[in-house]
């Protein structure tokens, strides 16, 4: 894995004027900015409106692990996190959720050095959740999904992808890992910031994320599905319907957290170097890479994937997404695509949130719900840019 030599992620790697490496080790040059601060939109950036029937309502958890310290800050004796959750809601009614708050965009810009838009615009961003909504469903009648996102990044930047499958009868957990986030607010005012970044970013920095990561999706879990739910709701979740997805460092974490918690029935990496090898015994469940075919392709930059292929000993896929780049499967390309900040000349935003949504809704229909999904199967006239990969052949097609 190479040693990233700037610490960022889809946030940075989208609005930073420089060539950076990824935490996932991917190198990406996006060059400056598309639009000068003199002609940046005034108006706030938006998240599509999601393709199902449920309305979407959310809410925040804040939610400790007494049993373990902090990996990241030893002197905290207990691991604190922030969870948001999504669902199908009865009504659309009440106010929309926000986006983030106005110190987390603060920090966010600050840390990419992004100058002529306001610190608090990405706070401003509209979504499509209603805040504390009643909830629809019956006792144990919803999956769950839990989503992790990249090295740096909150829980807020898969907005898009958590409201649309709450919008289709899921569950959605979006789990912020704390000190591994450019900026985590956190009840009583606090706010706190990446003391992960300060470490060195070899091998054994990585593991350790993976490590961390998989125990705080497995706490989180215990949260929702144990004897005492922090979540008042929680018994419209179906605990034997359970799935996980992630981007970047969350996809890597993803297969780390499924070889460790059973309770995880099927996984996607989106774009992940992943960290720690598969163990010669497999991981038997339904897995499913997706990822840029410049970096994600068989025989390509990055050889984990590969490595782990052998490994998937389960249902399996390989997709790549011709034109697009890290922060595509994020809200990130979205975001800096309506401020004027960047703009990907090869898949726009608004149809990388399409793909993205489609691809993960049909793996999670298909393996959570049982929905045999054709599109998993063969090339789709309607997505022509998902290309299935062979690893024999090496190809893409």
């Amino acid at each position: 894995m190479k040693r990233a030599t700037t610490v960022t992620g889809a946030f940075i790697l989208a609005l930073s004027t420089c060539t950076v490496y990824a935490p996932a080790g991917i190198a990406s040059s996006i060059g400056p900015a598309a639009t000068s601060p003199a002609t940046v939109p005034n108006s706030a950036p938006k998240l599509p409106k999601p393709t199902g029937s449920h309305p979407v309502g959310t809410t925040s958890l804040h939610v400790k692990d007494a049993s373990r310290p902090d990996p990241w800050v030893p002197e905290a004796k207990q691991r604190e996190l922030m969870v948001s959750l999504w669902y199908p809601a009865k009504t659309p009614n009440g106010r929309r959720a926000p986006y983030m708050t106005a110190k987390e965009s603060e920090l966010i810009l600050k840390g990419a050095e992004i100058t002529g838009v306001p610190y608090d615009v990405l706070s401003k961003t509209r979504t499509n959740a209603f805040l504390d909504a009643k909830p629809a469903g019956s006792r144990h009648s919803l999956p769950l999904v839990v989503l992790s996102p990249g090295f740096t990044e909150p829980r807020s930047s898969l907005t898009a992808l958590a409201e649309d499958l709450a919008s289709r009868g899921y569950v959605v957990a979006g789990i912020e890992h704390t000190y591994e986030s450019l900026a985590t607010s956190l009840p009583g005012g606090r706010v706190v910031t990446c003391v992960a970044c300060q470490d060195d970013k070899g091998k054994a920095f990585w593991a350790k994320l993976g490590q961390s990561r998989a125990a705080d999706v497995s706490f989180v879990l215990d949260t929702l599905t144990g004897t005492h739910p922090k979540w008042k709701s929680a018994s419209l979740i179906d605990n034997k319907r359970i799935a996980m997805a992630g981007q970047s460092a969350g996809g890597a974490s993803t297969i780390t957290a499924m070889l460790k918690d059973t309770r995880i029935h099927a996984g996607i990496n989106m774009d992940g170097t992943t960290f720690a090898p598969i163990p010669d015994s497999g991981l038997p469940r339904p897995f499913m890479f997706l990822g840029t075919k410049a970096d994600h392709s068989p025989g390509g930059k990055d050889t984990t994937w590969e490595r782990d292929w052998a490994h998937l000993t389960g249902w399996k896929r390989w997709l790549v997404v011709a034109g697009a780049e890290h922060a595509s499967f994020t809200d990130t390309a979205l975001l800096v695509e309506q401020l004027g900040i960047h703009r990907n000349p090869n898949l726009t935003a608004t149809r990388a949130v399409e793909i993205t949504r489609a691809y993960t809704r049909a793996f999670f229909d298909q393996h959570l719900r049982n929905k045999p999904q054709p599109s998993l199967n063969k090339p789709s006239a309607r997505y022509p840019e998902i290309k299935l990969c062979s690893v024999k052949t090496k190809t893409c097609s």
